[in-house]
């Protein structure tokens, strides 16, 4: 007579522990990559980091690097998605539902960008847009298509609608938007260039920056009975 096989529940449940652990490794790696990916784009910019650095610092080989992103292109877009222009419908979404002035709206949103984007790693990727888009244009056509129309678009509408409540007085608002925008990309600029390399000679408090920045542009932009 044969002997039935001894239990395997727990021979099994071994088993199983190694593959749950590779697949909660498979699914976090995309992060994983992106995350290393975004410490090196900033670190040495778009053409000096290579794509084998990048799968050695997320602890991957070169060949798995490319199983989820075919080309350093299509990783740095992937970074951008996951960074920032993925968040413009929850951006958008806070602007329709924000309880306010419209004042108090250009001051959250300059705050709020950077706490979300400025103060982040992220903000290095508008540094090596600038600093790169003449030799990869089409990567400066995608920031401006995913990043820079949307965000402008966004500012636009807080300034229109201030308009419209009869808070802020008539303006050519396609230009008005910049005024928002190079407070903020002053702070981004001096972050990773003199603010980086002597903080003791440009010390700066970035809330402190943005307040008096906000308080300017809206005393210049307020209509008469609101100033």
């Amino acid at each position: 007579m044969v002997s039935p096989p001894p239990p395997a529940r727990a021979d099994a449940a071994s088993a199983d522990e190694p593959v749950s652990r590779r697949e909660r490794r498979k699914e976090a790696r995309p992060g994983e990559l992106l995350d290393a990916a975004l410490d090196l784009f900033v670190e040495k910019g778009f053409a000096a980091t290579r794509s084998e650095e990048v799968a050695a610092r997320a602890g991957v080989s070169k060949g798995t690097l490319f199983l989820y992103f075919p080309s350093k292109e299509e990783l740095f877009k992937a970074v951008v998605r996951a960074n920032i222009s993925g968040r413009f419908d929850e951006w958008n979404q806070e602007f329709e539902s924000f309880q306010g002035t419209a004042a108090d709206l250009v001051r959250y949103c300059m705050q709020s960008w950077w706490q979300r984007i400025g103060a982040t790693r992220a903000s290095g990727i508008t540094k090596l847009i600038i600093s790169e888009a003449r030799n990869f244009p089409e990567l400066a056509a995608f920031y401006q298509q995913e990043v820079v129309r949307p965000g402008t678009a966004l500012i636009r509408r807080i300034l229109e609608q201030g308009v419209a409540r009869g808070e802020f007085r008539p303006m050519d608002l396609d230009y008005a938007v910049y005024s928002i925008v190079a407070p903020m990309m002053f702070l981004i600029m001096m972050k990773h260039s003199l603010g980086a390399c002597s903080p003791q000679d440009y010390a700066m408090d970035p809330a402190r920056y943005l307040d008096v920045q906000a308080d300017l542009l809206l005393r210049g932009i307020a209509a008469e009975g609101a100033r």
